[in-house]
């Protein structure tokens, strides 16, 4: 300790004239403290830059609650975006193969696979079913607002197809039948150039595009879980979100898409996800 508390002098001269420019007193204990001072200063200043600084994120192993809670909001947000977009893309894949004719009938899904609530099938259209419904339930709302000024005895759900009224969307002559075996899921009518395609009922256009097989297309969302679609047109007067009325022109009779061979309107009457055979309920003459 006598060693440590006996004192110095530093002196600082100029090299070349030995004139003294400055000294200092100093002990061995007071260097100590000095440099042990600056240490302990040096050592809070990191450790604040890392406790109080996003500086923290780039050491190994840190852990932040917060941002561990951030991420998990963000990965549970990404799983229920991957499921809605998942569910949205099998809806849209549904009516894709309606506008397409690529369906499955009830006799090639077979009686087991529908009356059996465990198959493959039935699990992997949970997602789909349940938007369907959701989709179907808001435009139900929908129809019953604007439909609210129509008879009184138009109503969705409880009407069967035989007491539905529908306006021929043309007139003319029949080219082909329906024939569901062949995958033929509609009506082909022949009728002159420019002829207006109209609407068969009051509905929701839901879908206003061209494909490669059907041309330009338009479908329309009825009342009573119908669905009436549009194919081969030359034109579309009527884009998606549309609310149209029965009789209001929709198209212009045309002949796109591949699988047409000549200027005619296919026609398809859907009910409840099954087509069937529009010239039982509608006189195209």
């Amino acid at each position: 300790m006598d060693k440590l508390r006996h004192h110095y002098r530093m002196v600082i001269m100029n090299d070349e004239t030995f004139e003294e420019v400055s000294s200092y007193k100093l002990s061995l204990l007071n260097v100590y403290i000095m440099i042990s001072s600056v240490v302990v200063l040096v050592a809070l200043l990191i450790i604040g830059l890392i406790v109080f600084t996003p500086l923290k994120r780039y050491i190994p192993g840190y852990g932040d609650d917060r941002v561990h809670s951030e991420l998990m909001e963000m990965n549970e947000g990404l799983q229920a975006m991957e499921e809605q977009l998942a569910a949205q893309k099998a809806y849209t894949d549904n009516f894709r193969r309606i506008l397409v004719g690529n369906v499955e009938t009830e006799a090639e899904v077979g009686e087991e696979a529908i009356a059996s609530p465990d198959s493959l099938q039935s699990v992997a259209r949970i997602e789909e079913d349940e938007l369907l419904r959701e989709e179907t339930k808001l435009t139900e709302q929908i129809q019953a607002r604007e439909l609210s000024e129509l008879d009184g005895s138009y109503r969705s759900r409880e009407i069967p197809l035989e007491q539905l009224y529908f306006v021929p969307p043309v007139s003319g002559i029949i080219s082909a039948v329906f024939e569901p075996e062949i995958r033929h899921f509609g009506t082909d009518v022949l009728a002159p150039k420019n002829t207006p395609v109209k609407s068969a009922m009051d509905g929701f256009v839901f879908f206003s595009d061209w494909t490669v097989e059907t041309g330009l297309t338009i479908g329309v969302q009825n009342a009573n879980d119908v669905i009436t679609l549009y194919k081969h047109n030359s034109a579309l007067l009527k884009k998606m979100g549309d609310y149209v009325k029965a009789g209001e022109a929709l198209a212009i009779i045309g002949n796109s898409g591949m699988e047409s061979d000549g200027p005619h309107l296919h026609f398809e009457l859907w009910h409840r996800g099954q087509p069937v055979d529009p010239m039982l309920y509608l006189n195209f003459e």
